[in-house]
């Protein structure tokens, strides 16, 4: 038991685990089954419990998603029995290459196995997560979706001992509101933490235990997709799309993806590499304008769309990775890095990653260990196929970053060429929020204004993206320093958390003659895009009250 800062007198109640899971997608809930796997094969018992700040499981999930089964082979050989919503089978592969009014298509045996989907599924990502929490509960998983673990517990040595569960209804002035309810602790011997890309407590477990330490920068990108119903002649069950270059300029990472599954469902979205240099560039205006292209805009013409939604992906690789233990704990799938970005794929990962994070956790308590270094786990990766994955992967992000055209050559010399096993690393060395120029060096960017039936603004896409925040709640969206935007971010940069964030949550507005940033944080769809992207890392994201944020249904 631990005091709680709201009152002298509050103390928050305790509960003991064996293993407690931060967050409820597929690393996480994949760790939690395997983990009951192994004990019941040992005819053990072993108490596990999954923290999902989401309102529900699969209420955060947001992926393309093309997934490669052979990792949820590995953890349920009988998921399609066990009915896994993998229903639609790639059937069809199309890598074009865009100019403003043109498509190129790239015959198919020139194509990098990478770039290749035979075998793999177009799914929802967020269904296979709701699955995959069923599935974790029939076998004695604690499932709590609703709670955001807002700390890290530690022990006097400085191991971690578990989470707390953030305080809800707090008011803005920091005070319990009528319906204030305290934080909970969950103690464990072992903490492994599943947050996604960016995750805001693996964040500071790496600054902590300084993780990153000979590690190359992580570099992120920001996905932002949408999901239609098309007419049924523009429907082709099993079409994979993907295309470089328009709308984003050569020296600027990124590409798009249109995936045709279900019953007359189209996933279209853009990812753009966070490394941009134009503070005028906006990722959204960018995805909207996308649709508009000759090749494109024939799909959704006439449609509806149904979801709306974005969220950061960690793109580095192998070189990105940090260390992924820490006495007490592990990280595991995007909250470390693991996404191959060549394929981008990192479903299968995270599910293998939760394996084997999970193996050594299992074993380590069944040798009565507990709050030290899994060890095996970081082991048991580098003897993996995902690891051989990933190292034959290793490049294509700094590859990438010198340009499309230099870096597609070499990508394609390393993976078609090579075999993905080039005798030579090449390591990327500036951080994202380090990429900005300032706004003197270029021009604002024209972009046309929303048809609303092909193309929207911001305000009607958080709409359909169910997003909603307790409105009487501290900002999960804080400043180290409230002169920092106007001082800094307004007058060298024109604003640009303006334009980088896709939910409209930062605005510049004028007040008594000054300018001024508001932060409308009830906006949030939790991308992590301002916490990364910022030039001065002035910004800093935390997790707000638990069921807050996105409810998206199909992403």
């Amino acid at each position: 038991m631990s005091e709680f800062d709201t009152s002298n007198s509050a103390v928050r109640e305790a509960m003991e685990y064996d293993l407690v899971i931060v967050g409820g997608g597929p690393a996480g809930l994949s760790a939690a089954i395997h983990a009951k796997q192994l004990a019941s094969a040992r005819d053990r018992e072993i108490s596990v419990c999954v923290l999902e700040k989401g309102s529900e499981i699969g209420a955060h999930i947001l992926s393309g998603a093309v997934m490669d089964p052979r990792a949820l082979t590995e953890l349920f050989p009988d998921w399609q029995e066990r009915g896994a919503p993998l229903n639609t089978p790639v059937s069809t592969d199309q890598f074009l290459f865009l100019t403003e009014q043109k498509a190129y298509q790239f015959p198919n045996w020139i194509l990098p196995a990478c770039f290749k989907n035979e075998g793999n599924y177009i799914i929802s990502l967020a269904h296979l997560t709701r699955w995959l929490g069923t599935q974790a509960e029939a076998l004695g998983v604690d499932v709590f979706p609703g709670f955001a673990a807002a700390e890290i517990l530690y022990t006097e040595q400085g191991a971690v001992r578990g989470v707390a569960t953030g305080s809800m209804g707090i008011s803005k002035s920091g005070t319990p509101g009528d319906h204030f309810q305290l934080g909970m602790e969950l103690h464990a011997k072992y903490t492994l933490f599943a947050e996604g890309a960016r995750g805001h407590l693996g964040k500071q477990l790496m600054q902590r235990f300084d993780l990153n330490r000979g590690r190359d920068p992580q570099s992120y990108g920001l996905g932002i997709k949408e999901l239609w119903e098309v007419k049924p002649e523009e429907h082709h069950p099993g079409l994979v799309v993907h295309t470089a270059g328009w709308p984003l300029d050569a020296q600027t990472y990124g590409g798009s993806f249109l995936y045709h599954f279900g019953t007359n469902l189209v996933a279209v979205g853009l990812v753009v590499g966070l490394s941009y240099k134009n503070p005028y560039l906006s990722p959204f205006e960018e995805f909207q304008r996308y649709k508009l292209h000759p090749a494109i805009r024939p799909t959704f013409e006439g449609g509806k769309r149904l979801e709306y939604g974005a969220r950061a992906i960690a793109a580095g690789g192998l070189n990105s990775l940090p260390q992924t233990v820490f006495p007490g704990g592990a990280l595991i799938g995007c909250d470390a890095g693991y996404l191959n970005a060549s394929r981008i794929k990192g479903s299968h990962a995270a599910i293998k990653t939760g394996m084997l994070a999970a193996d050594a956790a299992v074993n380590a308590i069944a040798e009565n260990r507990a709050n030290d270094i899994l060890s095996a786990y970081p082991s048991a990766f580098e003897n993996s196929w995902l690891h051989t994955e990933l190292n034959q992967a290793r490049n294509f992000k700094p590859w990438m970053a010198k340009g499309l055209y230099l870096g597609t050559a070499m990508v394609g010399l390393e993976q078609k060429l090579l075999g993905g096993n080039p005798p030579w690393t090449i390591h990327n060395r500036r951080a994202d929020h380090e990429c900005l120029e300032p706004a003197a060096q270029h021009r604002p960017i024209d972009y046309p204004k929303p048809d609303g039936k092909i193309t929207f603004d911001r305000l009607s896409s958080v709409f359909i993206s169910n997003t909603n925040h307790a409105e009487d709640q501290p900002a999960h969206l804080t400043l180290k320093d409230a002169s920092v935007p106007v001082q800094v971010n307004l007058k060298t940069y024109a604003g640009p958390e303006q334009r980088y964030c896709p939910a409209g949550v930062y605005e510049y507005v004028e007040k008594n003659g000054e300018s001024q940033l508001q932060i409308n944080a009830q906006n949030c769809v939790h991308c992590k895009s301002c916490d990364i992207k910022d030039p001065t890392q002035n910004i800093i994201w935390i997790t707000p009250e638990g069921g807050g944020g996105p409810n998206y249904s199909s992403m």
